[in-house]
């Protein structure tokens, strides 16, 4: 099996054959930078640590994401039999979605390019593939990464500049240093380090983080930038800013399976998989931020669960179609706002946040609006 057959294959289905982003995709190496990864299977993280290309190319040039890091665990430092618990905290995005943020960016030659999310550098090298080393900086929280995306950048003859940093906070370079900023880890706020680094004119590409907005904006004269929540999706793991996430609200959303709620009521619409209803989980992550979720189906029974780090929770079970039954508890009712977002829908025919207009003040706050629609992040 070569892998220039297999790159190349890559390229032939996440990029147009007249885009820019097709000959850095067909000639960059993926599996060089994915050399483990963890997979989930039967309720658990298992290790795939390939031992010949037979195992490792289909996976490495398949169109998806691959999960490099569990909790602290990182894949590329693990044993066969290690099962790390917790959420995934770093991945090989899948590269069209990669090229799509690139895209999103309107990236010229010649651009300076912060790419915030070094991860397992695979986006870092395309972007240095097409712009030339000197034009890029790739900076993530995790000093791990950053060493092994630097090393193994430098085995396909790629030298960007790559440093451990918060991105959520100051950034190592000068104000209006880069042309463009692309995020491929989501952020509630805009971090104002990021304004900063961008010059006046630059264009910013991120996600709304507890959504699948994504959100561009171009920089003004005056330190703000405009822009719009984008027509298109995607999803990204929070921006950490230490080794791992905050343990949120699991243990209360594990809990929720079996307890009653102080507020016991009949639903007025079906139960839904939130999470995977883009659109609506969006507006609900726009609305009540931080939110977690479960789901299951046994048969025809359905329940949804919900929990927040407030002590919040709600769970809404129902056969099939029919009206379910939620139980609610802690100081404020999720699913009657989930459901307030849903009559809406119903009203007006669509969600307001996707396809907003945006604008970032200087420090950070972004404010969505559109018709008569307002949001403040």
């Amino acid at each position: 099996m070569i892998w220039e057959t297999c790159a190349a294959d890559l390229a032939d289905r996440v990029t147009h054959r007249s885009s820019r982003w097709r000959r850095p995709v067909a000639r960059i190496p993926r599996h060089v930078f994915v050399p483990a990864w963890w997979e989930a299977e039967d309720d658990q993280w298992v290790l795939r640590d390939p031992v010949n290309e037979g195992q490792w190319y289909p996976a490495a040039y398949a169109d998806r994401s691959l999960v490099t890091r569990v909790g602290p665990r990182h894949a590329d430092r693990a044993k066969p039999d290690d099962h790390p618990t917790g959420r995934p905290t770093s991945s090989a995005t899948l590269p069209s979605l990669v090229v799509r943020m690139f895209q999103h960016a309107r990236i010229d030659d010649g651009d300076e390019l912060l790419d915030v999310g070094t991860g397992s550098g695979y986006g870092t090298a395309l972007a240095t593939h097409r712009l030339g080393a000197q034009a890029v900086t790739s900076i993530d929280v995790d000093p791990h990464l950053v060493e092994a995306a630097r090393e193994r950048l430098a085995t396909i003859g790629l030298h960007p500049t790559v440093e451990a940093v918060d991105a959520t906070g100051p950034l190592p370079a000068k104000a209006g240093t880069f042309d463009r900023i692309v995020a491929t880890v989501s952020v509630r706020t805009v971090p104002v380090g990021w304004l900063t680094a961008l010059c006046t004119g630059g264009r910013l590409v991120t996600t709304i983080a507890g959504t699948s907005l994504i959100l561009t904006a171009e920089k003004r004269a005056d330190g703000a930038a405009v822009g719009r929540v984008e027509w298109d999706r995607a999803g990204f793991m929070h921006a950490r800013h230490g080794d791992n996430y905050p343990a949120g609200s699991s243990a209360l959303l594990a809990a929720a399976h079996d307890i009653d709620g102080d507020d016991v009521t009949t639903g007025p619409y079906p139960v839904v998989d939130v999470a995977n209803a883009w659109d609506l989980d969006s507006m609900l992550g726009i609305t009540v931020p931080g939110i977690e979720h479960a789901y299951r189906e046994v048969g025809e029974r359905r329940t949804a669960i919900m929990a927040h780090a407030d002590g919040s929770w709600a769970r809404a079970t129902a056969v099939g179609s029919e009206p379910p039954t939620v139980h609610q508890g802690g100081p404020r009712r999720l699913w009657d706002i989930l459901d307030g977002i849903r009559a809406y829908w119903l009203q007006h025919g669509e969600l307001p946040a996707r396809g907003a207009r945006a604008l970032v003040t200087p420090d950070g706050e972004t404010r969505l609006a559109r018709g008569k629609w307002r949001a403040i992040l």
